[in-house]
């Protein structure tokens, strides 16, 4: 054994976790040099190995679950040396670089969604909802994921004939579910062309009316003002530059009586960079906000009238995802790689490990303008 895999050894015993043991959340180690790739590149190395093949693990979530809760990354060592990496990379970068700028995202969004409609049809429920289900009395995927959209719907009051504008529409789930049952009219921003083709169709074939607009939401120049605004699991690609210009958006394009309603994965302390396996593989710059981060981007701008935390129920909702993705990848694996089918196991679980955790939350945010009167039905449901 070598002073390296000792250390692991060392550093993981605390967390029950046993290289090359025999618990479901072990790690097998194939080749000893995913130590030295995690000593050097910290969660970059490590899922490279893992996508290389260099080690496994049965239970990857369980894994993940261990390794956060207990702090593996500050007991090897890696959270204060890659913190210092961080900063000196970011020091050869001029300080007006903004890595989600209007140009950027045009090439980033697609990146992740622009990869087959056929994978999120498998993987998702039947409308398609790509962010936290509610599984507050919910059974199953699909009934969480319409639980989420009701509760969004109840807390915004929506009314027939409204106005609302989804923010990162997606393939429109929620405006066809707001549209179909309270009688709205939504247009929805995405920068997926892929997104925005499949999304029309649905909505054709639901019969409602729901604009989809390939635009950033900093080139959106409306001709109305929107009644209520939602913007569900997309500011998680806004990025700490921009959050003011976000809200700044918002603001202007909803009515002074309107409500905001801002879905997010949170992180309990502030960054400008993601965790650097999932910027480079899943998400390109993307960044977690924080509630401070939030918090000053909006200030002298809008009320925080309610907060909601219900970041388990993503837990829950990503483990519903690699099942139907796993049941479904003999149908699928034809358009992609056994490298990509082992990128996006590792994303979805360990995902699925850090909301376990607690060391990621779900936040939804009910906002109105500064000065206006509290609506009653946005406080949590």
């Amino acid at each position: 054994m070598n002073k390296l895999e000792e250390m692991f050894r060392e550093a993981l015993a605390p967390a029950g976790i046993t290289i090359n043991g025999s618990n479901p959340w072990d790690i097998q180690v194939f080749n000893p040099k995913v130590y030295e790739l995690v000593m050097q590149s910290g969660s970059l190395g490590l899922g490279e190995a893992y996508m290389s093949k260099m080690w496994d693990c049965s239970r990857l979530d369980q894994f993940f679950e261990r390794v956060l809760l207990n702090d593996i990354e500050g007991k090897l060592g890696l959270a204060e040396k890659l913190k210092f990496a961080s900063s000196a990379a970011k020091l050869k970068l001029k300080s007006w670089v903004n890595p989600q700028s209007i140009e950027r995202c045009k090439f980033d969004v697609p990146h992740h969604y622009d990869i087959g409609n056929k994978l999120y049809q498998k993987m998702l429920d039947s409308r398609m909802t790509y962010t936290c289900g509610y599984w507050n009395r919910a059974s199953t995927l699909d009934e969480a994921q319409e639980h989420k959209m009701d509760l969004i719907c109840r807390k915004l009051d929506l009314q027939p004939g409204m106005r609302i504008l989804d923010i990162g529409c997606g393939w429109g789930s929620f405006m066809i579910y707001a549209a179909k049952k309270y009688g709205v009219i939504c247009d929805g921003l995405t920068l997926s062309k892929e997104q925005k083709k499949l999304g029309s169709k649905l909505a054709i074939e639901n019969g409602v009316v729901a604009n989809f607009i390939l635009k950033d939401y900093r080139e959106f120049k409306p001709t109305v003002q929107y009644d209520r605004i939602v913007s569900i699991g997309m500011i998680e690609h806004v990025g700490p530059k921009n959050y003011a210009e976000y809200f700044e958006c918002a603001e202007r394009f909803m009515k002074d009586d309107g409500v905001f309603l801002l879905h997010t994965i949170g992180s309990h302390h502030s960054t400008t960079a993601s965790d650097p396996w999932i910027s480079k593989y899943i998400f390109p710059n993307g960044v977690i906000p924080s509630m401070k981060n939030l918090a000053e981007a909006m200030e002298d701008r809008f009320n925080i009238e309610d907060v909601h935390n219900f970041g388990e129920d993503y837990d829950k909702t990503l483990m519903c995802w690699f099942s139907n993705f796993q049941q479904s990848w003999n149908q699928i694996k034809g358009d992609y790689s056994e490298d990509f089918y082992r990128m996006w196991k590792y994303y979805l679980l360990s995902c699925a490990g850090a909301f376990r955790s607690r060391d990621l939350s779900l936040w939804q945010l009910a906002l109105t303008k500064i000065g206006r009167r509290r609506p009653l039905t946005v406080r949590s449901m």
